[in-house]
């Protein structure tokens, strides 16, 4: 498996790990039965799972993008080291991203944003003639 690959699964499992770090403490504090529930209202949590919650929408966001160059770039044939390196930039800042942003840390937060859109641009580069 490619590198590009590799970073895309690693990211695909950073996301399910922020999904778990916003459900679960609101599954603790709210009970099963609001988790099988509509939880139509939802009583907002700590500040960070909130954080946590945000970050994962985040990473949903620019994790599409990700994946179709990742994915263009690997069918293509066009794979290259900079796309490599790319791809590690991109899933090392978003573990970066998503730990900054839990802590609450602004500028920082969209510092690691930045650098996981220059890994992207990187892996897009690939595809350029």
């Amino acid at each position: 498996m490619t590198t590009e690959l590799t970073m895309l699964a690693a990211s695909a499992g950073l996301a399910w790990i922020l999904i778990m770090t916003a459900a679960l403490p609101k599954i603790l504090s709210e009970g099963m039965g609001w988790a099988f529930g509509n939880r139509a209202e939802t009583p907002p949590g700590a500040p960070w799972v909130e954080r946590a919650t945000r970050a994962h929408a985040n990473l949903h966001e620019n994790l599409i993008i990700f994946a179709i160059l990742v994915l263009v770039a690997h069918v293509a044939g066009r794979s290259s080291d900079a796309s490599a390196t790319g791809a590690v930039i991109f899933f090392a800042a978003r573990v970066a991203h998503a730990l900054v942003y839990i802590a609450g840390i602004p500028g920082l937060r969209t510092l690691v944003w930045a650098v996981s859109v220059g890994g992207m641009f990187m892996v897009a580069s690939a595809l350029l003639p």
